[in-house]
């Protein structure tokens, strides 16, 4: 249990880490397209094009933020498998703190208190949920339920993609819940994996889950690079951690058999839907006014050349008027 406690802590860590950095490398590109006049950084919904959101993953910012998430991938993967998925998903959901804190540096973001109330509540529902879990299902289940959540995963992703396009910039939040719903997959798929224990590579590329994997993190991660490019990094992040939280943790109690300590299962409904509240009330709270449309919305050019000057990192800060949460 400590075990997988904490390498779901450094997963956490290093997906925090990862956003704001992707979130720092996605405005980074947008305004540089702003400033160059480009009309071929959008949609005709007002979203990023596939062009702008391939331009953002190619700056340094966004790459280490990348490798940060690959190496979280793995630590959270280890922690599926050690922990219950309603503990091990909420733990690694609880990254939303460190997205929070480094904004404030990186983003030049500024908290109100109704963000940091909030960020108070998810953390004391990480301790109630940490408490009461009991020990991990056993994660069995037929070949027909592994095909199941292959297909799940291509439709999430494939008719996700489609609809937050068609919104274009409306689509920050649910671009955020698709994505963590993706990871959410992503997790389930990791525990219900064959050929991993004892490993057998030619069991573990004839699995369905392994290929749900594939489609359900690389489609998350796309759908987060385009919630991050459009909406406050927070707001997104939220989003992405309800998504990613509530459907595998009923999935492990309903499907794979994890369960609470004798006696404490109310500590663990608490828990997880206090958890899952307070990741929401930052959604509703951080949220910009204006829907994110800013890093979609070609600026003048005069402002956007000051992210080539040393004070890049600087480019998101509030202007005067503004809510101190927009990104």
């Amino acid at each position: 249990m400590l075990i997988g406690l904490l390498t779901a802590v450094a997963a956490s860590a290093c997906y925090g880490t990862g956003s704001v950095l992707q979130a720092v490398g996605s405005r980074k590109s947008a305004r540089r397209e702003a400033a160059a006049a480009s009309t071929t950084g959008v949609t005709a919904h007002g979203g990023p094009s596939l062009s702008s959101t391939a331009k953002a993953a190619v700056t340094w910012e966004f790459m280490v933020g990348t490798v940060l998430d690959f190496v979280g991938f793995g630590l959270g993967a280890l922690a599926a498998r050690l922990l219950p998925l309603f503990l091990s998903q909420t733990v690694i959901s609880a990254n939303l703190v460190i997205t929070a804190v480094l904004s404030i540096k990186l983003l030049g973001i500024r908290l109100n208190p109704r963000e940091w109330v909030s960020i108070g509540v998810v953390c004391s529902a990480l301790v109630l949920l940490a408490t009461a879990a009991g020990p991990e299902g056993g994660g069995d289940a037929s070949t027909t339920t592994h095909w199941w959540l292959l297909i799940a995963s291509v439709l999430l992703i494939g008719g996700g993609t489609l609809v937050v396009r068609l919104l274009g910039s409306r689509a920050a939040i649910l671009a955020g819940l698709l994505s963590g719903l993706g990871f959410g997959a992503l997790g389930v798929g990791v525990r219900v994996l064959n050929g991993v224990d004892p490993f057998h590579l030619p069991t573990l590329l004839a699995d369905p889950a392994f290929y749900a994997i594939l489609v359900a993190g690389i489609g998350g991660m796309y759908l987060h690079t385009v919630a991050l490019q459009i909406g406050s990094v927070n707001g997104a992040t939220a989003a992405l951690v309800v998504g990613e939280t509530v459907v595998p943790g009923i999935l492990g109690v309903l499907w794979l058999g994890d369960s609470s300590r004798p006696g404490f299962a109310w500590m663990a409904v608490l828990g997880f839907v206090v958890a899952v509240a307070g990741a929401v009330a930052v959604a509703w709270f951080g949220e910009p006014e204006d829907g994110g449309t800013a890093a979609a919305v070609p600026a003048p050019a005069k402002e956007a050349k000051t992210l080539d000057g040393p004070s890049a990192g600087s480019d998101a800060r509030p202007t005067a008027g503004s809510r101190t949460t927009s990104s």
